[in-house]
């Protein structure tokens, strides 16, 4: 394929990033206030999907595309519908085991959650033979099936969260160690067990691997639910998934005459057989099914040059509406999550306009229904309005920086591609350098719309602004990542607030600028790296392009 070389495109990325003094790309900090005080309001309702916030929220947007000065950006539209199915479970009978030395009984919300991605109107499972599968993973190209030996077709599967080897100092072994691969995400561990036949795939929550709480297992799987709506009604997965408590887990396990910690900790070993528990679980549950398009909204800078080459930059406009409420505030406004990411892809697009259309099309989308697992982002990759082929790559941006400038910027999935080694010399320019995420283990590259793209061989930036805070180093970087993440995360705290400092986010948002505006000037084509598990099929798309 024709490309110039990622060295070439290093030193023009350089030159065009100005040292300190010179001028700077125009990105309002007003922007930013305005719009993120503006969607995190509770005149927005938390702006879940399908819900009459949606329009509410989608309006807004479009309306500050269009102040910004994009056009339409699906053929004179500025929405792409998302064919969506909302499924509500009501009446949810506590699991019931049976089998073992103490009969038990799980009650939902607080022992368990559980749901289906089955379009049907009630749920039962009876007497469903439980069967302990380990981490759940079937990877034939790492030697390691979990399933092996065993049939669970119309069994109740219980799974453990992230990979077998999350606990490994370094990155090195037979799952990246401590990095998360796509093996450790819940949404695979249902995936596989669909495949393997089981009527339900249960995952025992501990807080550790999952890297969230409890708290946030709740929030996020009770109430309405939504997935992509596709023929067949996604009969061909499990009848129901879900998540159980780590204290009635260990219940479970006692009652089966087996130690949880001795067989989780045997799990993590080559070689594990799945074990049958003698248990069976039964419950049932209802479900409202509601059918309706939700909406990615999109607009373009068209391109000079090469129009057909389309530079992406994405953010989702969604969050969770109405949730479990904290002394007495139902509503989850999503200001970090993410109405300050829609912020900085209306500022960016106003930046871009200022400076003028580049070689290649600019697009901005902000996309629905990430929260419920990347809908949005998953419906356009899968349903392009450019093709994947001509689509150069781009940037993500998801939870923007509002606790001050930082000495470093923090990439997920650093060096899968060639977008790492784009963004060094612009943070260079601005006195910070690049280093991968703290926390691999938490799977961060798996959980964000970039990855809807990646799946599809387009290469996505997901970086930010890390914990090493100018003003308070890493002990204050620290202290305040942990506080968003255990009082505000999905959580109604989630509010804005008109103290937050934006500079880090600037710095942030500049950067993602100016990676954007080298790539749309340019003519390269980043790429996967040798080992990365998306370059084939990126070579594949760019081959059918030509």
């Amino acid at each position: 394929m024709s490309r110039c070389s990622i060295p070439l495109l290093l030193a023009a990325l350089l030159l065009a990033a100005p040292a300190a003094g010179q001028d700077a790309p125009t990105l309002s900090i007003e922007t930013l206030k305005t719009v993120t005080e503006t969607l995190s309001s509770d005149a927005y309702e938390g702006r879940a999907p399908t819900t009459p916030a949606e329009a509410k929220t989608t309006d807004y947007i479009v309306a500050r595309f269009k102040t910004a000065g994009l056009q339409p950006g699906n053929h004179g539209s500025w929405f792409q519908d998302v064919p969506l199915v909302e499924i509500t479970a009501r009446d949810v009978a506590p699991i019931t085991i049976t089998g073992g030395t103490t009969p038990l009984s799980f009650a939902y919300r607080t022992d368990m959650v559980i749901a289906t991605y089955r379009v049907v109107p009630r749920i039962a499972v009876r007497n469903s033979d439980m069967v302990f599968v380990g981490y759940g993973i079937n990877a034939p190209e790492r030697g390691w099936n979990d399933y092996a030996g065993v049939d669970v077709k119309g069994k109740t599967v219980v799974i453990l969260v992230n990979d077998p080897d999350w606990e490994t100092a370094g990155n090195d072994g037979p799952f990246e160690g401590r990095a998360m691969t796509y093996y450790g995400r819940w949404t695979y561990k249902y995936e596989e067990a669909a495949r393997q036949g089981a009527a339900a795939a249960i995952i025992v929550h501990q807080t550790a691997p999952a890297s969230y709480g409890w708290n946030v297992v709740q929030s996020s799987w009770t109430g309405p639910q939504l997935e992509l709506a596709a023929e067949g009604d996604h009969m061909d997965q499990s009848e129901a998934i879900g998540w159980v408590q780590l204290d009635a887990a260990k219940r479970l396990f006692a009652s089966a005459g087996k130690d949880f910690e001795a067989l989780a900790a045997t799990a993590g070993n080559k070689g594990f057989k799945a074990v049958p528990l003698g248990l069976k679980a039964s419950f049932t549950f209802d479900n409202s099914v509601r059918r309706q398009a939700s909406k990615n909204v999109i607009g373009v800078l068209p391109g000079t040059e090469r129009p057909q080459e389309t530079v992406f930059y994405t953010a989702h406009w969604d969050h969770l509406g109405r949730c479990d409420a904290v002394d007495g505030d139902d509503i989850c406004n999503g200001a970090l999550d993410n109405a300050s990411g829609v912020a900085g892809l209306i500022a960016i697009a106003e930046a871009q306009v200022k400076a003028g259309p580049a070689a290649r099309t600019q697009a901005f989308m902000a996309v629905t229904a990430e929260e419920s697992g990347l809908l949005g982002s998953r419906y356009y990759a899968e349903h392009p309005i450019y093709p994947l082929g001509l689509t150069v790559g781009g940037v993500n941006m998801d939870v923007l920086n509002v606790n001050g400038r930082t000495r470093n910027v923090v990439v997920t999935g650093y060096g899968k591609s060639d977008l790492d080694d784009l963004i060094v010399p612009l943070a260079k320019a601005q006195g910070r350098h690049v280093e991968p995420e703290a926390h691999p283990e938490r799977g961060g590259y798996y959980r964000s719309d970039h990855f809807s793209f990646a799946k599809l061989g387009v290469p996505m930036l997901d970086a930010g602004s890390g914990e090493d805070l100018v003003e308070g180093g890493t002990v204050a970087g620290e202290a305040a990542a942990k506080d968003y993440g255990e009082h505000r995360y999905h959580q109604p705290a989630d509010e804005y607030d008109p103290t937050w400092d934006w500079s880090g986010a600037i710095d942030d948002l500049t950067l993602y600028y100016r990676l954007g505006r080298g790539l749309a000037e340019g003519d390269s084509w980043p790429a996967w790296k040798p080992d990365a598990e998306f370059r084939a099929i990126r070579e594949a798309s760019r081959a059918a392009a030509q």
